[in-house]
Formats: C-alpha cells, structure tokens, sequence
C-alpha cells in the first residue's frame, strides 16, 4: 500500500472516531454510519483526484463538490434536478433543515433526538471536518496541523455532552490522531533514507544509517511518545479541580432552564428536561399524586403552553416572571356563571425525575412548594430558579375544575384584542393548505366552539387518522402537508395541526404538554408514568377562558363539553384513570382509560417519541443568495488564517518534488532546493542576504540557526550542490538535496523557542513572496500598457509621415 493511501485511510479513521464524540449527544447512532459511508467515499474520491494527478486546490473542490451531491441525495433528493444535483430548492431546502436542527439543538437536552436538521448538522459536520483532515494531512502531506479540525469537532461534544464517558471520546479522538501522526511518519521515514537508514530518492544512494533497526526506532519511539501524552491528558486533570455544570447542564443559573437573571424565563421547550427519559424502553414512573376530585378524568398534570408559533415549530414565548403568590391570580377569561369546583392535589415527583417546569393541574389557584420557584402568569406555570428541578419534590396543589357547557361555548363573546392578536398570529409562510382544510372541515360551523368541535372530530374520529409513535416528525415546510395527506402521527402531530389551524380560523390557540392523569393504584394513589406523557391544544373562549380539547385519536380523555356533537359509537368517557399508556404495549385491547373514539389504543404513548414536530415552514426559506454568502464568509474565516500556511506547504512540495532528468531540470530543482533552504531560514528568522555567496550564507544559516553537526553538513551539501550549477561547466547532479533541506528544516525548528515555531509555521515570513509577485506582476502589467499607449499614439505620426 502506497504512502498516500495509507494516509487517507487514517485520515478518514481519524475524523470517524472523532465523531464519535458525538454520540453522546443524541439518542440514536444510525447517523455515525451514515457519516462513515459519506466519509469514506469523500475519502476514496481524493485519492482517485491525487492519483490522476489534480492540482491540490482542484482535488480538494473536486472533494468537496462530491459531499454537496453526497448530502443532496441523502437529505434532500426530492428538491434536487435527477435526485443528487442541488438547486435553488435544495439550497432552500438545507437552509431549512439547518435552521430547524438549530431550533432543535436549543430546545432538546442531552440526548435530543436525531431530527433532520440535527442529522444534518452531524453528518455534514463530519464530512467537512473530514475535508479538512483529508486537504490537510494526505493532500498537503502535513498531518500536525490536521488535528486543529479534529480538535474542533471533540471540543463540541466535549462542552454539550453531560456523561461520564467522556474520557473514552477522548481517547478515541486523540487515539485517531496518533494514529494519523504515525502514519505520516512513517511516510517521511520511508523517504528519509539517508537521515534514518533508509534508500534515498536518488539512483545508486545508499543507507547510511547506524544498524538495520535504525530506521524503526524513531518510529517506535514516537508510539511511545504518544502513549505517555495520551495517559498525561487523561491523568492530568483527575487532580485538577472540576468546574460543574455546562451550557446545557442541570444547574444552570437563571430561571428555567435558559441563562436568564431570574427576571425572564427563556424560550426554551419545557420537555427538554424529559427528552433524556422519554426515549427508555421501560415506562419509569414520574409523578404519584393523590387528589380529592370526584373525576380525575379532568387531571390532566399540565407543564407549559407552547404559544409562540413561527410556522417552523412551536416554543414557549420569552415573558416576565416573578416570585410565587401565595394566592394565584383568577383565570384569564373565566366567568362568574362557569361552574367550578376547586380540588386539592398533593404530588410527589421521582428522585430520578429533573425537570425545570413544574408539572401540575390546570388552573392551579394555589401552589405550596419549597425552593426556587418562580410564576408565570401568562402560561400560569411555576418554573425552576437557579437551578431548581423536580427531582423528588413534593408539593401540593389546589386548583379548579372548570365545566363549561356547549351551550356557553358556544355563546362565547369576542377575544380582548390583545389576546387574540397574539394567539391568533401565524407566520406567512405557513402553506396554504392548513388554512384551506380547516376551511373545508369546518363548513356550515355558526360559532367557534362549533369549528373547534369539527377540528377535534376530524382528526379523532372523521378524518381517517392514525395514531402511530414511528412516524418521523420531519422538518420543514412539507411535514404539517404530509401529515395531512399521511393521516399518520402521534399526540403532537394532532396538537400542533389542530392549534395552527384554529388560529388560521380566527381562534386563539396554543399547545399544552404535560401529563394524562396516569394509572389508579388500590390505595387511592395515581402514578404517571413516562408514557403518559402528552400534548393536546387550548383554545380560548371569552367567559370561559383557555379551554382543553383532544383531537388524538386513542390518547387522552375528551372533554364532556365536546361530546354534544361528537358521532356517538357506543363508547364513553372514563371517570378515572385506570391503566396508564404503558399497559397498552402489551394488549391491543382497549383498556379504561381510554377516551371515547373508537380506536383500539395502539402500543406506546405519546411520549415514547421526542415531540419535535416541525410543522408549517415553507419552501421559501432563507434566500439561495444569503445561504451562498453565509457559506462562503464561514469558508473565508476557516480559510483566510490559513492560507499562509497552505501557500508554504505547497511551495516547499513543489520545490523539493522530482526533477527532470536534462542539464535544465538538474539545475532548476537544484536552484529550488537552495530557494526552499534560504526561505525556511528566513522563516525561522534569518533574513537572506543576497551579497553572500552559496557558502558564505550557508555558513551564516549554520551559525545563526546553531545547527548541529548533522543539519550543518546537509547545508552544506545544498550550496556546493548550488555552487556546481551556478559555476561548473558541467555540473554533476546531487541526490538527496530535499532530505537534505527537511533535516535543516527540522534542526532550525528544534532551535526556536516556541513562539517563533508557530509563527514560522502559521505565519511564515517568506510569504511576503506573494506580494512580491503580485507587485511584480502589476509592474510588468502596467508597463505593457503603456508601451501600447505609447505605440498606438505614435501610429499615426508615422501614418501621416
């Protein structure tokens, strides 16, 4: 195997166990196979690029146009032209994806669930930290600075990720750097025969090395090198002090589980501190309660609203919250002719359970809780402060069952303007299509409690729904379409269609999460489990105020005051909650919690899928011309530090690369070597001095860059070799003159301090050689324009003459 298909190979092994960093962060890992496959033909597409050969800034385009199509016909097929060539819907498209999987980052803790943006951001990631390792380590042949992008990948997964594995992603990226280090050591010794004991490039070289092991011992010394650094970085910081907490970690400051001051609760999902149980294969408990309400049918253990819709996704709004009252303000909305029954609620959460909202019935009147609790009277929902969760809380709970009838629904006045300005918004982009079925559902509805009653019924019972836990949430604008023309999706589906298209009707709606009432146990206890998890929409009626109903068919309890019109089929409304969702895995049978649709209760609950529905986006999505600027500034701050570096390593490859054979090629790789010497001095600090011959500044590099003997004599080797091309009649090719500018280029980077290496390596000075160039370039330009003014002036004296 040659020595750049090895090094590909471990590039791409390199970036693949750095990814797997990343696995911590999300809870499934088909994307890291996906990734791998990209990878790996990203990989072989460059070295076909370098075997043809390609000019290097050609191979890595050629790389990177290759993942464009790669990550079109995986993510984005059904926009491209023939499935795999991005346009203009594609690029839109991705934009979408990319701010969907950026909403979703924010609003999901540790493991959140692979949506598409989020699938995106890995696999895409991955494929461009691997352009860079690639470019870096095989097409530039310099391995060191490949490990910036590695280190970049780790250092996400390192500052998101909560586990305590992270020693293992540690190892496995640092494990795959080393490997890629050794690599490429063992590429160089190959070549470095007369430094290591090897054959040289040249015809008729021979080894000069000490013995046969010569050549592996630095090989082996390095392995040894790089396992003590490996066990240093993992021992190290075990006797470091240990700062706690993160950017997504339980305890951080603020309220809620944003980084608010306590004066705001942040936009933040409230199941983002369920999404790491919700996902278990067992249906842990929650939350056990005991209540003195003669229906507990009603007991819905409500989290949050969601009233901020974007037509991408629905989020809590930013809003003020303040300390606790001791008594809550009445219910927006609720009149004094609206019977009401208050109940007392006393609730223990799981020692296990970490949630910064507090789950509890709705409208609570009174809340008693110790620690950092703080109200929002908006949502009329209690949020963590500083760090509080519910982690084996208890507290207890009064709170009001309201019972409207039909017929107040139905009579219902006008929304202050206020309210229904801001709950009947939705964003532009939101298709056509929901607005037009919510039209064409609610036909010869008179009020809106009957249009709300017709939405409910078309998705619970009319409408031909299913209720199906494996149906992908999906992004974009297209998921509220499909799921309207699939009829297949679980709680949130339902929840989030129902809301946006009772506000495109005029109705002010939001979405609730929370808790079904759960199981009753034989003590008077009831438990809630993680399948009881649910989500349902809350419309606003005046007199009434925010109002639940069920449009999940199978899930949940729906409300007497829906019934009136609902088609009856011989089934009815539990009283008390019996077995919880979780029961429902074992038996397709339906059991007594069960609301009134006819639909068997199929296995799994709502929650046993993260709710990431993205509903209602639109294809217009970010402009293809600020997705291309945004593209190509972020390439430009990736690249522009760089490009010193990259311009160095190409002309040193160049310069010492093979000659020709002629007197010319001899001479000029010759001049090239001694060009490549003079300007890795000047790198390191010493300034040319053209007035010196080949051995006098030969002599001065060795005396100023304190050479040792070795490094010496390869200087001198170079300049008489220097000396024969400038001054013999026939000069007598040399071998081994670009080992020979590598070992001085090794030796005057050993005698540095470490600054000067990092400016010689990131920012050397011979690079002003551009400039020099360019200048030059502009003169002769300039000149030739002139000299064709001057000529085209004259023409016609001559004429005329």
């Amino acid at each position: 195997m040659s020595g750049g298909a090895r090094l590909s190979i471990c590039a791409t092994l390199a970036t693949f166990l750095a990814s797997c960093s990343l696995l911590p962060l999300v809870d499934r890992s088909a994307w890291l196979l996906e990734a791998a496959v990209l990878l790996t033909i990203q990989a072989a597409v460059g070295a076909a690029a370098r075997r043809v050969p390609l000019a290097r800034p050609l191979t890595i385009a050629v790389q990177a146009l290759v993942s464009l199509l790669l990550l079109t016909l995986t993510f984005a097929r059904e926009q491209a032209v023939a499935a795999i060539v991005p346009g203009p819907d594609a690029f839109r498209y991705f934009g979408l994806l990319l701010e969907s999987g950026g909403d979703d980052v924010g609003r999901y803790a540790i493991p959140a669930p692979v949506s598409d943006g989020i699938r995106l951001m890995l696999v895409g990631g991955a494929l461009v930290i691997g352009l860079a390792v690639d470019a870096l380590a095989v097409t530039f042949r310099s391995a060191a600075p490949a490990g910036l992008p590695l280190l970049a990948l780790y250092s996400v997964a390192a500052g998101l990720s909560e586990g305590g594995a992270d020693w293992l992603w540690f190892v496995l990226a640092a494990g795959g750097y080393l490997v890629l280090l050794l690599a490429e050591g063992r590429d160089r010794l190959s070549q470095w025969g007369r430094v290591f004991g090897g054959t040289g490039r040249g015809v008729g070289s021979t080894p000069v090395a000490d013995g046969p092991g010569a050549a592996t011992a630095p090989v082996r010394t390095g392995r040894r090198i790089g396992v003590v650094a490996l066990g240093i970085a993992l021992v190290v910081p075990l006797a470091l002090p240990a700062l706690d907490g993160g950017v997504l970690g339980p305890a951080g400051s603020g309220a809620g589980s944003g980084s608010g001051g306590g004066g705001m609760i942040s936009a933040v999902n409230p199941l983002v501190s369920l999404q790491n149980s919700l996902n278990q294969p067992e249906d842990r408990t929650v939350l056990t309660y005991r209540t003195n309400a003669e229906q507990s049918s009603e007991m819905y253990l409500r989290i949050v609203s969601l009233d901020e819709f974007d037509g991408t996704t629905w989020r809590p709004s930013v809003r003020s919250i303040t300390d606790v009252p001791s008594t809550l303000p009445n219910p927006p909305g609720l009149g004094p002719d609206i019977r009401r029954t208050e109940v007392q609620t006393n609730i223990k959460a799981a020692d296990w359970y970490t949630q910064n909202w507090l789950p509890m019935p709705y409208p609570a009147s009174q809340v008693r809780i110790d620690g950092h609790w703080r109200f929002e009277e908006v949502g009329r929902t209690l949020v963590g402060d500083r760090g509080q969760t519910t982690r084996d809380e208890q507290y207890s709970v009064k709170s009001l069952v309201v019972q409207p009838t039909a017929q107040q629904l139905a009579n219902a006045g006008r929304p202050p303007e206020r309210l229904a300005r801001e709950f009947t918004k939705v964003p532009a982009s939101l298709p056509d299509v929901v607005n037009r079925t919510a039209l064409r559902i609610t036909q010869g509805a008179t009020n809106n409690y009957e249009r709300a009653v017709k939405l409910q019924n078309y998705f619970a019972v009319d409408g031909g729904f299913t209720y199906n836990t494996e149906v992908q949430a999906g992004s974009g604008s297209a998921a509220i379409v499909r799921f309207l023309k699939q009829k297949e999706g679980f709680c949130v589906h339902f929840a989030f269609s129902m809301a946006a298209m009772a506000r495109t009707l005029g109705i002010p709606a939001r979405v609730a999460v929370g808790f079904t009432p759960g199981s009753a146990g034989g003590d008077g206890t009831y438990t809630v489990g993680l399948r009881d998890a649910h989500a349902w929409p809350e419309l606003y009626f005046e007199g009434v105020g925010w109002t639940r109903f069920e449009p999940t068919p199978t899930r949940g309890y729906t409300p007497e005051y829906t019934q009136d019109d609902t088609p009856a089929d011989g089934s009815s409304v539990s009283t008390a909650p019996t077995e919880s969702a979780s029961a429902a895995t074992s038996s397709a049978q339906p059991s007594a919690s069960e609301s009134c649709s006819a639909q068997q209760r199929k296995e799994d609950g709502c929650a046993s899928t993260a709710p990431a529905l993205v509903t209602g986006g639109s294809d217009d999505g970010p402009p293809l011309g600020t997705i291309l600027l945004v593209a190509l500034a972020a390439l430009l701050v990736l690249l522009v530090p760089l490009l010193p570096l990259l311009w160095r390593l190409r002309v040193r490859a160049l310069r010492l690369g093979s000659g020709g054979r002629t007197d010319a090629g001899v001479a000029g790789r010759t001049l090239a070597a001694w060009q490549e010497l003079t300007d890795t001095a000047w790198d390191h600090g010493i300034a040319p001095d053209d007035s010196l011959t080949p051995r006098g500044a030969a002599a001065r590099i060795v005396l100023l860059g304190r050479l040792d003997a070795p490094a010496a004599d390869a200087v001198g080797r170079v300049a008489a070799a220097v000396e024969q091309v400038l001054y013999a009649p026939r000069p007598q090719p040399a071998s081994g003159l670009g080992d020979d500018v590598r070992r001085a280029h090794a030796a005057l980077h050993a005698a540095v301090s470490r600054s000067a290496r990092l400016r010689a390596t990131l920012v050397p000075r011979s690079a002003v050689r551009v400039v020099w160039a360019l200048g030059e370039r502009r003169s002769r330009f300039t000149a030739g324009l002139r000299a064709r003014w001057g000529a085209g002036r004259s023409r016609p004296t001559g004429q005329e003459s």
